[in-house]
């Protein structure tokens, strides 16, 4: 089968790319540098250059690729994320326009289905379990709002689209190699630093997700389970201040401080206080009925000893 995989040499990319050609699959990777080819060809794929956020060139390149599958795995998230706005910006022009261009060439390109990656962690505060169904915090203040309104686009695009077959999985927070939540990452340092605080009662529900589980459910999503979303997490949504204290403890940090919900706000920014203290719990029974998920780390608690202990 002919696969074309949209930004292909991310932390998810890479090993997508390499289960992909494993399974016999003819695949084509899009990549916004030259000097990623090589990756690309060690990888048993091929190369071409491709900018998301550009119409014309997106429409070119896939149609001249003709894949009856196209995944799209684009982001700009591998950079500094201190200004979390400014961070999410180009990610969500991805999300909104990028997803439209790639939509549009699939349809011209006659693409069969095209699989998405969007996000488990845009439901609305509350305090029971949520699914695929649960209506999403689209009024949330500042970036968070803006995100998500980007995701939802991106979403409705993908499900919307006249003769192609839609997937949106919505990864749950990523860890493992290569993400903040891995060796060396932002979020590993920030713990070791002592920077990353509980944020009042910690509450906050995180879905958690192994990059080889995201990538192991994506591969299941070329040819099984029917159009739709579904939430690609791990059995176990993780209250803050359960897991940052254990993570704490494996990476032999001291104990995370605690802060007030007022002061996270102010000190931090409004994503701390909605995935700290606010986020629902996510289920991923649809994944596992319909694209037989059946997730290697099933908790982040066996997770994370893995990767560091």
């Amino acid at each position: 089968m002919r696969v074309f995989v949209a930004g292909g040499t991310g932390v998810v990319g890479r090993p997508l790319v390499e289960g992909l050609v494993d399974r016999g699959h003819s695949v084509t990777v899009s990549t916004r540098r030259r000097e990623s080819f090589e990756l690309v060809r060690g990888l048993g794929a091929e190369p071409v250059l491709m900018n998301g956020l550009d119409e014309a060139e997106v429409h070119t390149v896939i149609t001249a690729a003709e894949p009856e599958v196209i995944i799209n795995q684009m982001t700009a998230l591998s950079g500094p994320s201190q200004d979390y706005s400014a961070w999410l910006d180009t990610t969500n022009r991805l999300r909104r326009d990028g997803t439209r261009a790639l939509m549009s060439a699939a349809r011209t390109a006659g693409s069969r289905r095209v699989i998405a990656q969007s996000a488990s962690f845009m439901t609305r505060p509350g305090s029971g379990p949520t699914d695929e169904q649960s209506p999403l915090y689209v009024d949330a203040p500042g970036p968070i709002g803006i995100h998500i309104a980007a995701n939802l686009a991106a979403e409705n695009l993908v499900l919307g689209t006249p003769g192609v077959e839609g997937v949106v999985l919505r990864y749950g927070f990523l860890y493992g190699e290569g993400t903040a939540i891995g060796p060396d990452g932002d979020i590993v340092t920030a713990i070791k630093a002592g920077g990353l605080p509980i944020v009042g009662d910690g509450t906050g529900r995180y879905p958690f997700i192994h990059v080889r589980d995201a990538v192991s459910v994506t591969l299941q999503a070329v040819d099984r389970g029917g159009p739709g979303i579904y939430n690609v997490v791990d059995d176990e949504p993780a209250a803050q201040v359960e897991w940052l204290p254990y993570l704490a403890e494996i990476l032999k940090a001291a104990p995370p401080s605690r802060i007030s919900v007022a002061e996270a706000g102010e000190q931090i920014g409004v994503q701390a206080v909605y995935y700290g203290s606010q986020l629902p719990p996510a289920s991923n029974a649809k994944a596992k009925a319909a694209l037989g998920f059946t997730p290697d780390y099933p908790s982040w608690r066996d997770g994370f000893r893995k990767l560091f202990g």
